[in-house]
């Protein structure tokens, strides 16, 4: 039997730290949806009719820039608003949001969202805690790709992914998360070619292994003292 509404709701960072009178108010309007992978939220442009919070599952955000290169702003998991700031705003979409694995998401609309933060202020501080999260990450990203060699920003990135995603096995960390390289060289502002040099590299050097089902961090030290150089 699929959980209802009040029972993700429950399990949802940081809707779940609300309490159970508000969480009730928000049961009210929200709706839950499950997108495959390769699926998309919504599209770059697209009016922003609903804000989402993710249960499960991951999401990449990207933009298209005019010469038509994807640059993926970011990795959305549980807990995390998607749309958020375009949703406030009253403008579209700026990016892109397509499912990595299948994803399991509480929507509201625009239209009911606002009537609720009318009526429950302390709705509105739970919703804005994960934005103003998501929002310090994205300005840190931005500093991490400008004025740093390529190297350093991949170390960043997989200890990132190392410390949000990461169990320990085989002497290492795995990363249960397949990123292709040309996904990776969104991520760190790279091209493909270089990407492709850098993890082959980091492959013979048994710094960090690609599997099939993500990554093998064998030498996290080496990773920190790239990322710190």
């Amino acid at each position: 039997m699929s959980p209802t509404v009040e029972e993700l709701l429950r399990i949802a960072k940081p809707l779940g730290a609300l309490p159970e009178a508000d969480r009730e108010h928000l049961a009210r309007v929200a709706q839950v949806r499950t997108f495959a992978v390769g699926e998309e939220l919504f599209a770059e442009a697209d009016p922003a009719e609903f804000f989402y919070t993710i249960v499960s599952g991951r999401t990449k955000v990207f933009k298209m820039t005019p010469s038509g290169k994807d640059i993926i702003l970011g990795m959305f998991g549980p807990g995390d608003p998607v749309g958020s700031v375009a949703v406030y705003k009253e403008q579209p979409y700026p990016a892109t949001a397509v499912a990595v694995e299948e994803t399991v998401c509480i929507r509201i609309s625009r239209r009911d969202l606002y009537a609720l933060l009318d009526e429950n202020p302390r709705v509105a501080r739970g919703l804005l805690l994960g934005l103003t999260q998501r929002l310090i990450e994205l300005v840190n990203r931005v500093g991490e790709l400008s004025g740093t060699r390529v190297e350093p920003r991949l170390a960043r990135l997989l200890l990132r992914l190392a410390q949000e995603l990461g169990r320990e096995e085989r002497g290492g960390i795995f990363i249960a998360m397949h990123l292709s390289r040309q996904e990776l060289a969104d991520m760190t502002g790279t091209t493909i070619e270089t990407c492709i040099r850098v993890m082959s590299r980091w492959e013979k050097e048994e710094t960090v292994l690609t599997e099939k089902a993500g990554f093998l961090v064998l030498d996290s030290r080496a990773l920190e003292l790239l990322a710190n150089s």
